[in-house]
């Protein structure tokens, strides 16, 4: 059995400019960042044992990290305190808001799928005319889990039960 979580998150911003300083080595940076901040050097050791940035979108804004089953709690609780990504010694103001906890990419794919139809639901509902209305349930309708071979292993692991 596995003893990895999977933490998916969405990047929030008011400032347009954040999304095109969505990476890998500046989430992963503010993330330990926050870490170190809230939880000192044993944090940040417990912490950084297995973290990784496993999955960026960087145009919608989803982060999937993974850390050691032991230490999610102090990863999870350290979150709500990144406050900035910095990509070329400009700091763009944001917040990351943890989805889900999972303890497979699998079972945190099939959250993102349920989450998204919600969001497209609740956009569907505030149309104000036919042609937003055509756009939105044509998302909706493409909305589905493909099959697909599993990478690195990664989605084999635990069934997600503590």
């Amino acid at each position: 059995r596995s003893a990895r979580r999977y933490v998916l998150c969405e990047v929030v911003s008011e400032d347009p400019r954040c999304r095109q300083c969505i990476e890998d080595r500046a989430l992963g940076l503010a993330v330990r960042d926050a870490i170190a901040r809230v939880h000192g050097d044993y944090g940040l050791a417990c912490c950084s044992i297995s973290f990784t940035v496993k999955y960026l979108n960087a145009y919608t804004g989803t982060v999937l990290l993974r850390c050691r089953k032991d230490s999610y709690r102090l990863l999870c609780s350290a979150l709500p305190f990144v406050r900035y990504l910095e990509s070329r010694a400009q700091r763009y103001p944001c917040l990351l808001n943890t989805l889900h906890v999972g303890g497979t990419i699998r079972t945190c794919q099939k959250f993102l799928i349920q989450y998204n139809r919600t969001q497209l639901l609740r956009l569907l509902q505030n149309c104000t005319n036919e042609e937003e209305r055509q756009c939105i349930q044509k998302s909706l309708l493409s909305c589905s889990l493909t099959e697909e071979q599993a990478q690195s292993g990664d989605e084999e692991e635990d069934d997600g039960t503590e």
